[in-house]
Order: structure tokens, then sequence, then C-alpha cells
């Protein structure tokens, strides 16, 4: 699960990266972080699409 922490962190490893670079070391890590939050918002979204009931019929208080 991706935390409010991970996000900072990848969101300082991108801003790093833009202004004056990052290690081999740094960049590993936003990889490695990157990955993991693809998985957890794949996980999340496909949560959701599974949650997601389809009804072919208005109901009766919104039909013409």
């Amino acid at each position: 699960m991706i935390t409010k922490e991970l996000i900072e962190e990848i969101n300082t490893l991108s801003r790093k990266q833009r202004s004056v670079g990052l290690t081999p070391e740094e960049k590993e890590r936003q990889t490695e972080l990157r990955q993991a939050y693809l998985v957890s918002f794949r996980e999340n979204m496909k949560s959701v699409l599974d949650n997601i009931e389809i009804v072919d019929e208005l109901p009766k208080n919104m039909q013409h």
C-alpha cells in the first residue's frame, strides 16, 4: 500500500531529478517507488471496477 510518506518521497526524488539529478542509488529507489505506486494504483482501480454494477433499466421514478 502506498502511504502519504511514500508519495512525498516519490515527489521529492522527482523534484531532485529535475533540479540537480539523482545518484544511481536514488534512481533505483525512484524506480522501486514508482513500480510500487503503479501496483497499488492498478489494484485499487481493479477493485473499483470489480464493484461496478451495470443496470439496464432506469429506476421507476426516472422513466419517462
